[in-house]
């Protein structure tokens, strides 16, 4: 995408333009429009970081969330805390890097 989009230096984007947080923040989304320009923020040790850059006057409002979206995500926030190993709900969303809950990912260390 860097090929053939505008770059520009951070917080040297120019007016009417904004990222996806950006965006959220004032109620909008970029409701399907393509990106029309990258930011690109130095870095020492890794690559640059990058975010890229939507026009706010083609961006359309949030969706509220309805009933039924809200009953959705609190049944996906549910299974991801019960551990597929013992069953059990964690009380904490299980992390995908140990794929079980901690209990069972560290047997030896619950036990003392």
């Amino acid at each position: 995408m860097s090929g053939t989009l505008p770059v520009y230096r951070w917080r040297l984007a120019p007016e009417g333009l904004a990222t996806f947080r950006q965006l959220r923040a004032i109620g909008l989304r970029p409701g399907g429009q393509p990106v029309v320009a990258q930011l690109e923020r130095p870095r020492r040790r890794r690559g640059p970081l990058i975010a890229y850059l939507y026009r706010v006057d083609l961006a359309r409002p949030v969706r509220p969330m309805t009933p039924a979206r809200w009953a959705a995500l609190e049944r996906a926030n549910a299974a991801r805390r019960v551990c597929p190993e013992c069953g059990r709900d964690a009380g904490y969303r299980i992390p995908a890097s140990l794929g079980m809950c901690t209990p069972c990912a560290y047997p030896d260390t619950s036990a003392a």
